[in-house]
């Protein structure tokens, strides 16, 4: 099987982690047919047209022989036309790839505009098409009506959409999607990268204090993930720990990040909160290897792929109750959901694991349902099932 991959969620070596889980997709998937990229990069209109190259490929992704290219991108007021102008950014190099590469199916990740304007051309082609909704595309276009009809009726003129967890494919289905189109399909977890292994080993090798409790995030820093929010939980966690020290790493980057920092030195734990900055998956591995807990305080979310990942790590998670979390996170040994943003609240369900042992063997035999093979064979199947092949 010949497939077209789509999306401007896909990495480059200046974004080496954007849809990173994308790109690890069509890798698996390369394994079993061949696969194209084309990656429109969203830019206002005037740049759009002056932009050359400015996207180089990684090395590890030279194989699927990726096209980058700027797409006008009309900003807060441009929903009724950019998935148009991102269908004519498309248009032409799609084209110019199906005379030498007669794919099968496009697979386009991103309802909108990505999803949107692949919709559209490859209603001018002729050719099937197979949407993968990843989160924010759901829970924050649907509440735009003009976005959710343009979604809705991608999502129906497609031969299949892959959510990432059951609760999207539901908040589609409830938007007017045909339910028979929705797969919910969870993201993978590379094992040979998260893993267990020893906790002080890691801690020394990371220069985190032995006897402290590490607590972890691992995220963007955006107001969807409400950073802040872990930080006042942190230091509530620090005032009931003490005399024990609690230590705070947060992963990640944004333009929150300097928001982050005065808070936690404004309530006076600024000396135990680390921004460690953006981390590759092994340096991710290497931090969940040495931590007690991974907390997101995210308002929402699909399933992230963290949390599978701290699972494959042995490591507990602790978390807002939103999106389809609770379809991964469903079990008491696992960690903790909490219904509430309050701070004290969220420390509150963080303090008491601390002291309990993890149920290790019991976090991974759960963590083995979530393998890159097993995602790969069922997104196989949708897009098979949608070329006819």
């Amino acid at each position: 099987m010949k497939i077209v991959f789509i999306s401007n969620l896909f990495p480059d070596t200046a974004e080496p982690y954007r849809g990173l889980d994308n790109a690890t997709l069509l890798h698996h998937l390369a394994r079993r047919g061949e696969v194209r990229v084309i990656s429109p990069r969203p830019a206002l209109p005037i740049i759009s047209r002056l932009r050359r190259q400015p996207w180089q490929c990684r090395a590890e992704d030279e194989p699927l022989q990726p096209v980058f290219l700027p797409a006008p991108y009309i900003p807060k007021i441009g929903s009724r036309w950019n998935h148009r102008l991102f269908a004519g950014a498309i248009r032409e190099p799609l084209r110019r790839l199906q005379k030498i590469f007669d794919f099968d199916v496009i697979l386009c990740a991103w309802l909108y505009p990505d999803g949107c304007a692949v919709a559209e051309v490859a209603a001018e082609m002729g050719g099937p098409f197979v949407l993968i909704a990843q989160g924010s595309d759901v829970h924050a276009y649907l509440r735009n009506p003009v976005r959710q009809k343009l979604i809705v009726s991608a999502v129906n003129a497609s031969r299949g959409v892959v959510t990432r967890s059951a609760d999207l494919a539901r908040r589609l289905a409830e938007a007017g999607a045909r339910a028979g189109l929705l797969h919910p399909i969870y993201n993978g977890v590379d094992t040979a990268v998260f893993k267990p292994a020893d906790a002080q080993a890691a801690r020394k090798e990371l220069g985190l204090p032995p006897d402290a409790a590490i607590l972890l995030f691992v995220g963007n820093f955006l107001p969807v993930k409400r950073p802040a929010l872990l930080v006042a939980a942190h230091a509530e966690v620090c005032r009931r720990l003490h005399p024990r020290p609690c230590h705070l790493v947060m992963i990640g980057g944004g333009p929150l990040a300097a928001q982050v920092r005065a808070e936690a030195d404004a309530l006076g734990f600024g000396d135990k909160v680390d921004l460690a900055g953006r981390k590759n998956s092994r340096e991710v591995a290497r931090f969940m290897q040495a931590a007690d807990l991974l907390c997101l305080t995210s308002e929402n979310e699909g399933v992230p792929n963290v949390i599978l990942e701290a699972f494959a790590s042995g490591l507990r998670v602790v978390s807002t109750n939103v999106g389809g979390i609770s379809e991964v996170l469903d079990h008491g040994f696992l960690g903790k959901l909490v219904e509430s943003s309050n701070p004290d609240e969220l420390a509150g369900a963080i303090t008491p694991l601390l002291s309990e042992p993890p149920q290790s063997s019991k976090i991974l035999l759960h963590a083995a349902r979530f393998s890159w093979d097993a995602a790969t064979e069922a997104c196989g199947r949708v897009l098979q099932t949608a070329s006819g092949k």
